[in-house]
């Protein structure tokens, strides 16, 4: 496999119908049909590994996130395999830089989550020829090879290789344990799953009492539609949880900077453990001030956060207490990497954001490359889990009593199982042959 080129770049619009039961429902989006566009990289090597990966929308516009990734076909197809591989900060730049592409963000939207699902196709890649996860993979890298992964560019105000060196560095002493202790124990999750905005009172209850008896020990509800409605189910989730569940609650950027504070500290004598989202995710002053004013409730964001630059920008003004990476919103592996070593340079937990897709068979790699290779840690920090859609992966997560198992199988758990792929390709898979009504 050595002098093995890629030869193909397939893409595929795939789309689930979660809307026809609301689940993935919240203020801003109350009908999401949770989406991939998928890509596949193909080497001409007799039985070589497939890379996979994916940008995760929630139904309309995917067809215009495949066509992105799609652009990208030239930038690997013909190319030797080890040359990409062994230089994935080199490919990183080269794609996130391109003198023409650039210009249709810079660094942001359809085009930045394009490079996110190869750049993550390449390291599924990567990992699946080590014969290891990519949790393993990256914790097993030396600090220097990390640091040559990470575009420094418009962060050493902030964060300089040399201290992400340090940082790495002290990470790997005790590194051994904490695999160990990792494989035994797994991560901690909190579950979405009893929280959607379109969930009556009686499944709320219902849920809220499953998660417990499944070992959780946070939980959050989707809020910012109607305040009487809000306060109403934070009191159904207070009473049924009772004082020691942790209760989070997510907006996802429903409301201005006003109306956040108002509408939180409505909330205050519920005792949210974070709200997420409050506002628009480009506001960074605007997060800034709505954490001063409901201190001591804590901010969260990051789902929607374009790329390392803002969250450099959140970590510098105290504007977030929890860090929510996404592992497909920014351009994949490599930048989440930069956000890792911001937050552990602030001192500030990751608690990805995860549900949707295929999101949490991905965060859960890197919330455990970051336990075990940056920040030595699990304190407050904890990964989103959501129950819906995991069957479709031939890797699927693994909850037991709340908390993550760590992955073993080799590669980023991406893969998607083959008759999933053309089950739900839009439009013609059968899944949307069928009458919803």
């Amino acid at each position: 496999m050595v002098s093995s080129r890629f030869v193909a770049l397939d893409t595929y619009d795939i789309r689930f119908p979660t809307s026809r039961e609301l689940d993935g429902s919240d203020a801003m989006n109350p009908d999401p049909d949770y989406s991939a566009a998928y890509v596949v990289l193909r080497t001409d090597a007799p039985d070589d590994h497939e890379g996979h990966g994916f940008a995760f929308t929630i139904g309309r516009g995917n067809e215009v996130q495949e066509a992105a990734i799609a652009a990208l076909r030239p930038y690997l197809v013909g190319r030797l395999v080890k040359d990409v591989l062994d230089d994935l900060g080199g490919l990183w730049r080269e794609l996130v830089h391109d003198s023409q592409l650039r210009w249709l963000g810079p660094e942001k939207g359809v085009m930045h989550m394009a490079i996110s699902a190869v750049v993550n196709a390449l390291w599924d890649l990567k990992a699946k020829r080590a014969g290891m996860p990519l949790w393993q993979l990256l914790a097993s890298m030396t600090p220097e090879d990390l640091v040559a992964l990470v575009d420094f560019r418009y962060l050493t105000d902030a964060l300089t290789p040399d201290e992400a060196l340090a940082i790495l560095r002290a990470g790997a002493q005790g590194r051994d344990e904490r695999v160990a202790r990792l494989l035994a124990e797994g991560y901690p999750a909190y579950t979405t799953s009893p929280g959607w905005l379109g969930y009556d009172d009686d499944k709320l209850r219902r849920l809220c009492r499953e998660a417990i008896d499944a070992g959780f020990t946070q939980i959050k509800l989707k809020v910012g539609a109607d305040l009487d409605d809000d306060i109403r189910r934070m009191r159904i989730a207070r009473e049924t949880c009772g004082p020691d569940i942790r209760i989070a609650i997510d907006a996802n950027q429903r409301w201005d900077v006003d109306a956040a504070v108002t509408w939180v500290q409505a909330l205050a004598e519920y005792s949210p453990w974070w709200v997420e989202e409050p506002t628009s995710p480009d506001d960074v002053l605007g997060h800034a001030a709505i954490a001063r004013r409901i201190a001591p409730i804590p901010v969260a964001t990051g789902e929607h956060v374009q790329n390392r630059v803002m969250f450099k920008q959140l970590l510098q003004l105290d504007a977030v207490a929890f860090v929510q990476l996404d592992a497909a919103r920014v351009a994949g592996v490599n930048e989440n990497i930069a956000i890792l070593l911001l937050a552990a340079k602030f001192g500030v937990p990751v608690c990805p954001h995860a549900g949707g897709v295929g999101l949490c068979e991905l965060v859960q790699h890197l919330s455990m490359f970051d336990y075990v290779a940056v920040t030595g840690t699990m304190e407050n920090r904890i990964i989103e889990y959501v129950d819906h859609l995991h069957e479709h992966f031939v890797d699927p997560v693994r909850i037991r009593n709340g908390r993550y198992q760590a992955p073993t199988t080799a590669g980023f758990s991406s893969t998607m199982h083959p008759r999933s792929l053309a089950d739900h390709v839009y439009p013609d898979g059968p899944v949307w042959k069928v009458d919803p009504s």
